[in-house]
């Protein structure tokens, strides 16, 4: 039995492991303006204090994925930045085209 139990639990884990990320469906798109506060490069993350988004958020601060390895290595603390804010039908979000201010 707790064989079984056992093979039961390897073949569910197996197959957990092996599934394919779910699509994150259509986005939306929005200009984002701010400034870069912090770097992390574990989670390629950046944290960016935002202007306001039009028909979007308040000015705020918060943490963005920037699923681009090449713009992410761009990136410095204090940075003036513009890029594309992606918006996913999932809920997630990430940034693309950064560009600081100066049009690097």
């Amino acid at each position: 039995m707790r064989l079984i139990i056992l093979v039961l639990g390897l073949v569910i884990t197996g197959l957990a492991c092996n599934r394919k990320p779910e699509a994150k469906g259509p986005a939306r798109h929005y200009a984002l303006r701010g400034r870069v506060v912090s770097l992390n490069n574990k989670s390629q993350t950046a944290s960016i204090d935002t202007q306001a988004i039009p028909n979007y958020m308040e000015p705020m601060t918060m943490d963005y994925p920037v699923p681009s390895r090449e713009e992410f290595s761009r990136l410095h603390v204090g940075d003036q930045i513009k890029g594309t804010l992606n918006v996913y039908e999932s809920g997630d979000y990430d940034l693309s085209s950064i560009q600081d201010e100066k049009g690097r």
